[in-house]
């Protein structure tokens, strides 16, 4: 008998829920690469140690952007890479749900699908995220009840209003955790004229940064290459000025919400304020980023319980009772 997998294979983040075992797996999407051989050095928390500090003939790659895939090579030997981890081939090719967001096409669609064959499932089959993350958030999908759900990644925020089991209304941007991450380090250049990587940006965002003013504000020492020079620095950064470099990416993402609501049916729009928003995804644990929606939706906000997995564990639910929830939340067009 195989064991179905369920694969949240996010910009930033893969899990991966094993059937009857539950969450097995939680690593960066980070794959390393000697380009001379082409052989994989490491993959996940390895990988991730090894951005920006690698000689040049190893590269720490990302092989999904934006929720697509950028790297359909190297996505399916990650792939491949993760059935080996969870140990499930060796009981036979295992059928794969993989969730994926809204926003992306159906040519990258069939590219996640087919990176998954290639990788030895033996079916793959597509969730969209906001309705994974719905299930997983244990919201009652099924009812005649607007739920709206706000899915804030690395490298997409899904904004979707559920009812009866189907996504009412949607909105999808590429706009999430790296677009913070990249206006942070945009914000250090101009200011202080200093370079820094991805991984100190983000250290910086996690520090001090934040989407709405809070009592207990600090500093945050941000380490770079000062660009006159060459040469190290140091500068201290108020959080003041991060949450004023993270004001554009922020906004996109309120105002996705805000469009969203408003092309909610009334009834469905009514649901919505009685019951709040819904806030799940990595990035969504930015500091303030619910009470900054909140302020400008005039809706409570609520963070689930598990943001992190909470795709994933939805994406597991389905595949704990495949036959029968398949049907009615899996993308048809994408059945093999």
């Amino acid at each position: 008998m195989t064991r179905d997998l369920a694969i949240d294979l996010g910009t930033a983040n893969t899990l991966v829920y094993v059937r009857g075992r539950g969450v097995r797996l939680n690593q960066p999407t980070v794959i390393a690469i000697n380009e001379h051989s082409g052989a994989i050095l490491a993959m996940g928390d390895e990988a991730y140690a090894m951005i920006g500090r690698t000689p040049g003939h190893i590269v720490a790659v990302r092989p999904m952007r934006g929720g697509a895939i950028s790297d359909f090579d190297t996505t399916a030997r990650l792939i491949r890479l993760l059935l080996d981890q969870v140990d499930t081939r060796r009981l036979g090719k295992p059928r794969v749900l993989i969730c994926v967001p809204s926003a992306i096409t159906e040519v990258e669609r069939r590219a996640v699908q087919e990176a998954a064959l290639q990788a030895g499932a033996k079916a793959a089959y597509l969730v969209e995220e906001p309705m994974a993350a719905a299930i997983g958030a244990g919201l009652p999908v099924h009812e005649p009840v607007g739920h709206l759900i706000v899915d804030v990644g690395g490298g997409t925020t899904e904004v979707a209003c559920i009812s009866l089991g189907g996504i009412v209304c949607a909105k999808a941007i590429r706009v999430a955790g790296f677009d913070m991450d990249a206006a942070i380090a945009h914000h250090v250049r101009r200011e202080y004229a200093i370079a820094i990587g991805e991984r100190m940006a983000e250290d910086t965002k996690i520090a001090v940064g934040s989407a709405y003013p809070r009592p207990d504000e600090h500093k945050a020492e941000v380490k770079g290459r000062e660009l006159a020079t060459g040469l190290p620095k140091t500068v201290l950064v108020t959080a003041a000025e991060i949450r004023g470099a993270l004001e554009e990416p922020v906004s996109q993402i309120v105002q996705a919400v805000l469009e969203t609501l408003a092309e909610a049916p009334p009834e469905l729009a009514n649901d919505v304020l009685d019951k709040g928003i819904f806030l799940t995804g990595g990035a969504s644990l930015l500091r303030g980023l619910d009470a900054r929606i909140a302020k400008e939706a005039h809706v409570a906000v609520h963070q689930v319980e598990a943001p992190l997995e909470c795709v994933v564990l939805g994406a597991g639910r389905i595949i704990e009772d495949f036959d029968e929830l398949a049907p009615l939340f899996v993308d048809e067009s994408a059945r093999r």
